[in-house]
């Protein structure tokens, strides 16, 4: 089985002199070629500026001699990009602009006449007219856009940092029997990757430090005691080859090479006198933790004390930081937001270091406060409260700006025991499982597609590692291009948060109505998914109660938005009692929302006279304390599309002309008060104290990186002629306590609507 190992790349750094070029097509003759410019004592930093823009584009400027500048973009190319995008920590760069595009710089214009072949590991390798010689204005600032691909562990997100002696790879090594047969690997002998094989630590003064460290980038949050004693005598049979013969961590670092290093110097390879190879013990978090009695060691559940959680991911251990106050979750701005902040939120939230600290909404927007900005952790607090920061103001920072983690999680093989086979990708496929037969014997087998959903779909997409869940597949003829056939696998049930496919509910012994191939589960991954977050205090604001004439209500009767009582009603004399508001329905993902079907299936109802593409798109329910329905309301979806957006995105979807239909991340649907369905039938109501709730994408139809966030509830007090609504609030807004005092004080109301 794979070891863990987890890749960090480091430039190679090496005092160069420029070279001088010739300046391309400005028609003015070729300057004398400057001094060489010495080399610099620190590293060259670069960073992205501007505004409007990404996280992953802006304009380039340099810092030399103490001071910020910009490129001139006279000979810019996309070679030039692709060196200052991998400066930056990023894979490679996908275009540049010229002309300012991100805004004017300030200061001195370092670099003119930029030829680069693409592979240098830093800009001043270049080819230029030399730093500060250029006859540029800053109307000609160079700026790049790079692909939104992070080099695996880059350690800063701006500067990169560099070690001739490069640490790709570590792992631990178990030399206990048990320890090797389970994952995660949580204690053995520190190994580096070193030409083909592994090579060890040194372990003369090493420090708890260093295991604290060595544990972050697996995936662990503490460390633990080891028995040295139990490994000298383990190690003195067998040969050491020590690449690295000290370390010298400060325990805030984020992986190995970020720490002083001496390596060994060559043909010394046995040589640590008194010493023996390093050996780490590691304390897994809550997720992690063996317990064969605990079935649920994989569900990713929230850890109930802590204040701090991620939303939005697709997998373990990455999301957008939310924290709670005073009952309520907010974001945290991404102002200064780096890898020691996102570490000590992974370790708080049982996870190791932080891979990368992600910026500009990564991980879609949330909604609400931000409650921080400017974070300055030092690396070493127990919780991201106990860092420094900012309170901000709504000029500050925008939901924009929402900062994110992915966090290192320990390796546990799961995405060994399933595949997806013959689909055009490697992001979809027909699923196969791996079983074991009673002799050991291993083989892959199909599951029942039946009930096969989008939960199921999340869970499986989770479990390969290849994000979100685009679709899950009931039927997949269409990708029969395997020899599996036996349905080894039926009755799949997940809530969606759980790590594997075994941790869903499922039949003990198979049992397929459908058991021919062509009806196997199928998924469909995606690495973007869509977001639906209602707007709540909208709803507490804009809601009344009006009784409508039965005249005007043959079209919502047809579209059945009124309850069963009004079949019997005296048509088209009498009158419903309705309880209206408006709906802002806000796309805070990171793909657009659209319709599950396409617009050839879409039903055209006449008395309204629009398309629906979705047969049910929100729920409306009014609940009495024991949560049972006593009026309920459905809404089609009318017509999705982009009623308005955030500043700088423009709407993609509209309903006019038999346009496409969707939401725009960034934009929101608004229904209105006013229109017919966007209403609960109350007529038959009494008197009393109720919840009003609404879900979004009830049914689960459109694949979203977040269902928790759907469903929306108030307090509701009716007294038979007046609504009272109070607390309203998003399914995962408030804290569980906050929602605990809700479920119980129910008639509570300190806000009169009507």
């Amino acid at each position: 089985m794979r070891q863990l190992a987890y890749s960090l790349l480091f430039g190679l750094w090496l005092p160069s002199c420029l070279t001088q070029t010739t300046p391309s097509n400005t028609g003015m003759t070729t300057p004398k070629p400057s001094a060489s410019p010495q080399p610099q004592i620190e590293r060259l930093r670069v960073r992205l500026a501007g505004f409007p823009r990404k996280h992953n584009e802006g304009r380039i400027e340099l810092f030399h001699k103490g001071e910020w500048g910009t490129i001139c973009d006279d000979d810019f190319s996309i070679s030039n990009a692709n060196v200052l995008c991998r400066q930056l920590g990023f894979v490679s760069a996908t275009g540049w602009t010229h002309s300012a595009k991100y805004g004017k710089g300030q200061g001195k214009i370092w670099l003119d006449n930029v030829l680069c072949n693409g592979g240098e590991k830093s800009i001043e390798f270049c080819k230029s007219r030399g730093w500060g010689n250029s006859d540029c204005t800053h109307d000609e600032d160079a700026g790049v856009v790079c692909k939104d691909e992070r080099i695996p562990g880059f350690v800063d997100s701006n500067v990169i940092d560099v070690n001739e002696n490069k640490i790709e790879e570590v792992r631990l090594r178990p030399v206990i029997a048990m320890a090797k047969k389970r994952l995660p690997i949580t204690e053995g002998v520190v190994e580096v990757r070193y030409k083909d094989g592994w090579a060890q630590i040194c372990d003369l003064g090493w420090t708890t430090k260093n295991t604290h460290v060595v544990c972050g980038m697996l995936g662990f949050p503490h460390e633990r005691k080891v028995n040295r004693n139990f490994y000298k005598l383990y190690l003195e049979r067998q040969k050491s080859n020590f690449h690295i013969h000290s370390v010298a961590c400060t325990g805030t670092e984020v992986h190995l090479a970020a720490c002083p290093l001496e390596f060994s110097k060559p043909n010394a390879t046995s040589s640590c006198g008194g010493g023996m190879a390093a050996v780490v013990s590691c304390m897994p978090g809550p997720l992690f933790i063996h317990n064969s009695g605990l079935k649920k060691k994989f569900q990713i559940s929230p850890i109930i004390f802590s204040n701090v959680r991620l939303k939005g991911g697709a997998r373990v251990g990455e999301g957008r930081v939310e924290v709670l106050k005073n009952n309520e979750w907010g974001t945290v701005c991404d102002d200064r937001w780096n890898l020691q902040s996102a570490s000590v939120v992974c370790r708080e939230l049982g996870f190791g270091s932080a891979k990368e600290a992600l910026t500009g909404a990564r991980m879609g927007q949330g909604m609400g406060p931000i409650y921080m900005n400017e974070v300055k952790c030092l690396g070493q607090e127990k919780s991201i409260w106990n860092c420094p920061f900012r309170n901000i103001t709504s000029e500050d920072c925008k939901h924009m700006e929402d900062a994110a983690v992915r966090c290192n999680v320990p390796y546990m093989g799961l995405e060994n025991s399933i595949r997806i086979t013959g689909g055009r990708t490697r992001y979809e496929g027909r699923m196969e499982v791996l079983r074991s037969d009673s002799n050991g014997t291993q083989s892959w087998g199909l599951i029942c597609g039946e009930n096969w959903g989008t939960n199921e779909a999340m869970v499986a997409c989770r479990q390969l590692g290849l994000g979100y869940a685009n679709q899950g597949l009931q039927e997949t003829w269409y990708w029969d291009n395997s020899n599996v056939t036996e349905m080894v696998m039926s009755g799949v049930k997940c809530v969606g948060n759980e790590m594997a496919l075994t941790q869903c509910q499922h039949h003990k012994t198979v049992s397929c109505q459908r058991a021919a191939p062509k009806f196997a589960a199928g998924v469909i991954c995606s690495e973007t998914a869509s977001d639906l977050v209602l707007n709540a205090p909208l709803v507490q604001q804009s809601v009344y109660i009006e009784d409508r004439p039965l005249h005007m209500l043959y079209c919502a009767a047809e579209e059945n938005c009124l309850s069963k009582s009004a079949a019997k009603a005296n048509w088209p004399y009498g009158h419903r009692r309705l309880l209206r508001f408006s709906s802002e329905i806000h796309n805070i993902g990171r793909a657009d929302f659209k319709p599950k079907a396409g617009r050839h299936s879409w039903v055209w109802h006449a008395c309204h006279g629009h398309y629906h593409s979705m047969d049910i798109f929100t729920n409306y329910d009014l609940l009495n304390a024991n949560g049972s329905k006593v009026a309920e309301g459905h809404k089609a979806s009318f017509c999705l599309e982009d009623t308005d957006c955030q500043e700088g995105v423009s709407k993609r979807y509209e309903c006019a002309n038999f346009g496409d239909q969707g939401i725009t991340v960034g934009c929101w649907d608004t229904y209105r008060h006013d229109i017919d369905c966007q209403w609960i039938d109350i007529t038959d109501v009494k008197p009393g104290n109720y919840i009003l709730q609404v879900v979004l994408n009830p049914n689960h139809e459109v694949a979203e990186s977040d269902f928790t966030n759907n469903a929306m509830k108030c307090n509701c007090k009716y007294d038979g002629h007046r609504i009272w609504l109070h607390n309203c609030h998003t399914g995962d807004a408030f804290s569980e306590e906050a929602e605990r005092r809700f479920e119980k004080y129910p008639g509570q109301m300190d806000n009169q609507i009507s």
